[in-house]
């Protein structure tokens, strides 16, 4: 149905075309269909007309990472923190871009405060691919209840 939806999207007028709705949904499309260059291009714009909205935020940083670099997401969602500093999809993702990129302190903080904000991210922080060398290099580093890094005493 992608092909369907993408000849409904291409049918509407261009004055339009560049509502946010029209954007979102095209989002949609784009992603199913892993077209990373054109979703960033997409997702900044969603951005740019609302930036009050997280999940255009996330969804360009998801498209930058897939079409670029984990640093092109990591400064997207860097800039993010300013408008969302209590969104938890967007510390842990930055948690999880720190731990590609082998800063690991600074991985450990965001995903400690993401579960901090929303606990149902420990799971994720004990499961997610992108954590797998953290979790390798340092098996303790965060408690059963997401309380962040265990000590020994």
């Amino acid at each position: 149905m992608v092909k369907e939806a993408k000849a409904e999207l291409d049918a509407v007028p261009a004055e339009h075309a560049h509502l946010p709705e029209v954007v979102a949904l095209r989002v949609g499309m784009l992603q199913a269909t892993e077209q990373w260059r054109e979703l960033r291009r997409y997702a900044k714009r969603l951005v740019e007309t609302d930036p009050t909205e997280a999940g255009w935020w996330i969804m360009w940083a998801y498209a930058a990472r897939r079409a670029t670099t984990v640093v092109a997401a990591q400064k997207i969602l860097v800039e993010a923190v300013e408008h969302h500093p209590q969104d938890a999809t967007i510390q842990f993702n930055l948690g999880c871009y720190a731990c590609l990129i082998g800063d690991f302190a600074e991985a450990k903080a965001r995903v400690v405060r993401a579960i901090s904000l929303d606990g149902s991210f420990l799971k994720n922080a004990l499961e997610d691919p992108d954590l797998q060398s953290l979790r390798e290099a340092e098996p303790d580093w965060i408690d059963s209840d997401g309380g962040g890094t265990r000590t020994e005493a």
